[in-house]
């Protein structure tokens, strides 16, 4: 699995700021509508529902909202670099500002699983994080996500 196969670059986008987590899953919900055809009000409360379990800022800046939803397809990816970092409840107690969401079919089990880990290992990279920081272009960001797992396995 390749974050190419999960990621469409018409699913990037810079906000400047978001006034909330609701918000953002909001945001993220169009982005999926817009991007891949998928119910965004679905996907906000699937995204709201696995937040309930417990929050999925993992630390550095970084968030990585899931949900598992009947009827998708395929996974699917939408990646939103905020200007202003949005209190997240991380663990690290730090907001966020890059945010990896994955939307995956119902059954999709190990695959689900094997994406978070994908996405996960690729944004623990802090040079990564530093360049997607650095800009401000959805294509260019679409590009160091899709590149970056290109150069690890180099």
């Amino acid at each position: 699995m390749r974050l190419g196969d999960i990621l469409s670059a018409a699913a990037v986008k810079v906000l400047g700021a978001t006034s909330s987590k609701k918000r953002l899953f909001q945001d993220i919900g169009d982005l999926t509508q817009s991007a891949y055809g998928l119910n965004s009000g679905q996907v906000v409360e699937s995204l709201m529902e696995r937040e309930v379990l417990g929050p999925t800022g993992v630390g550095h800046g970084v968030a990585l909202p899931h949900a598992r939803i009947p009827g998708v397809d395929k996974i699917r990816g939408v990646f939103i670099r905020l200007e202003k970092p949005l209190e997240f409840d991380s663990i690290d107690r730090q907001p966020v500002d890059l945010i990896f969401a994955l939307i995956a079919p119902a059954n999709a089990g190990v695959e689900h699983l094997k994406a978070l880990a994908l996405v996960s290992r690729t944004l623990r990279d802090v040079n990564l994080r530093a360049k997607l920081r650095a800009n401000s272009d959805p294509a260019t960001l679409h590009t160091i996500l899709t590149e970056a797992q290109a150069s690890q396995a180099a």
